[in-house]
């Protein structure tokens, strides 16, 4: 097997990551990981269980005797509510962890930044090698921050269109039923 692919390897590599980048990353890995593990629940939704929801919504507006009272005009706002509820679930929080991950990276920076100043301070001279460590752990987070919120925005978008759309879908389904 390729080094490149020998599981022990990987996982070295993202052990020196996190230590390269301090405690701030090891958050950011775990808001980055429930955040994919919602974005992954909402695709899993939308591929299976969407069609069944939007289904019988519709079956439910089809099975109304009359669709033209104020009644059944709440009743058709209730079941495309439900739907829309149904779509929607866990994308808010899905956009507070996107909204929260480059905030995560800059505070992974001011944590790195102190430690510069400290090494610093110690020592009594800016000696290069000494302040390495402290760079890293301020660049490092910083980064990661921002890949996860920006992965994160195309994701989000991309679920927000597809919520819109089913949505929009079960009105216009809606609007073929005649009484």
């Amino acid at each position: 097997m390729p080094e490149a692919l020998n599981p022990l390897n990987a996982l070295d590599s993202l052990n020196n990551f996190l230590i390269a980048g301090g405690n701030v990353l090891f958050i950011i890995m775990i808001a980055t990981f429930v955040m994919w593990a919602l974005i992954l629940e909402r695709v899993i939704y939308f591929t299976t269980a969407q069609g069944g929801v939007k289904s019988r919504a519709v079956r439910a507006w089809q099975a109304r005797s009359e669709h033209t009272s104020w009644y059944a005009l709440a009743v058709r706002q209730k079941l495309l509510s439900e739907v829309k509820l149904a779509a929607n679930s866990n994308l808010t929080v899905i956009k507070g962890l996107v909204a929260i991950a480059p905030l995560l990276g800059l505070l992974g920076t001011v944590t790195g930044m102190v430690e510069v100043f400290e090494v610093m301070a110690v020592t009594g001279s800016s000696n290069a090698r000494l302040m390495a460590g402290g760079i890293s752990k301020a660049t490092i987070p910083t980064m990661a921050g921002l890949v996860a919120s920006l992965s994160g925005i195309l994701m989000i978008n991309i679920l927000e269109r597809a919520a819109a759309k089913s949505v929009s879908d079960t009105a216009d389904a809606f609007d073929k039923v005649r009484d």
